[in-house]
């Protein structure tokens, strides 16, 4: 029994001792703002100080200011380089303005910053306010939607125009949590998803992009790389393992709380085939939204701005052509920044 009992503890301790080398081995450090900024920076990046300590990177693209205005909020764990394809293909017209949420792309936080959809709402405000942004057409995709739809309640007067490209939201049910990708799934978990941060999630990223998309395909090297190091950046991880271990702690959209936004011209996007938020979310905003619109891209998953980069847009410029009045802001106050750099 003696001899039984000392072989297990060998094996005990040869288990904890590979599993310490593999997580030694896999483990990843931050990578400083300084290096990102060389490779995912773009001549029309800027940045901004808030109140809050936050610094915010955002893109001002397209027409200069006074023309009419898109302000575009990603989704969770993505950055402003999702709507590259809408700033190309409607900057022509609009001002187009996108930036990088805390805890995403090259935004900084402060150290114990507290996450949530409010906290991001309210940064997004305190943006707005700094730039000088008086009037504009709000659009975000998943969780970029929630925190614009809970924008538009909160400051009406700003919001001429709202756009919810698969957006959450909604209470989860159990039928769609089920078709989650599995990096949410274990980042949920309270005993992994601490665990999970600091290592090498690069094929588990990998797995939740072609999740993300209808085609599989459209998910390249690149890609999967720039959510890997914009992930790193000093500060990301906790926010971002914030939002998954609260993810059921918001305050979930009914109609009750929607209807307000009867008085928001709102466009609905929708991918029929999106894993994430299923299309019965958009179904639940557009019956809950007197008077909005629904477009439901085929074959099209969670990101329609990427994956029907051309549909998405023209819906979008549709939409917000007959509203130009409403999301313009007058040219004498278009900037609050030090040299006017807006």
């Amino acid at each position: 029994m003696k001899w039984l009992l000392g072989g297990l503890a060998v094996v005990v301790v040869l288990v904890l001792a590979l599993v310490g080398v593999s997580y030694v081995t896999l483990k990843r450090p931050d990578i400083p703002y300084t290096e990102l900024a060389a490779v995912y920076e773009s001549p029309a990046s800027r940045y901004v100080n808030l109140p809050s300590g936050v610094r915010m990177h955002y893109r001002s693209e397209g027409q200069a200011a006074g023309a009419p205005t898109l302000l575009l909020i990603h989704g969770f764990s993505a950055s402003l380089h999702t709507w590259a394809p809408w700033a190309e293909r409607l900057g022509d017209d609009y001002r187009v303005v996108s930036l990088d949420l805390p805890g995403h792309g090259l935004t900084s936080a402060p150290d114990g910053y507290a996450a949530s959809i409010e906290a991001f709402r309210d940064e997004v405000h305190a943006f707005t306010q700094a730039i000088g942004l008086e009037h504009f057409a709000l659009a975000g995709n998943s969780m970029g939607g929630n925190v614009a739809w809970e924008y538009a309640l909160a400051y009406p007067e700003q919001v001429g125009a709202l756009i919810l490209v698969d957006a959450s939201g909604w209470e989860e049910t159990r039928a769609s949590l089920a078709q989650d990708p599995p990096i949410f799934k274990l980042l949920r978990d309270p005993n992994i998803g601490p665990i999970l941060r600091d290592l090498d999630n690069t094929a588990l990223i990998r797995q939740g992009l072609q999740a993300s998309f209808a085609d599989a395909a459209l998910v390249d090297d690149a890609m999967v790389r720039r959510y890997a190091d914009l992930a790193r950046a000093p500060g990301h991880r906790d926010i971002l393992l914030q939002m998954t271990l609260g993810f059921r702690e918001r305050h979930y959209a009914t109609p009750e709380r929607l209807a307000p936004l009867a008085d928001t011209p709102v466009l609905i996007l929708h991918g029929d085939e999106d894993r994430l938020v299923p299309l019965e979310h958009g179904q639940q905003f557009h019956a809950a939204i007197a008077g909005s619109q629904i477009v439901i891209f085929p074959n099209t998953g969670h990101i329609p701005q990427e994956e029907r980069q051309d549909e998405s847009a023209a819906a979008a410029r549709a939409f917000l052509s007959p509203l130009h009045a409403a999301i313009t802001t007058m040219p004498a106050a278009t900037c609050a920044l030090p040299g006017g750099r807006c």
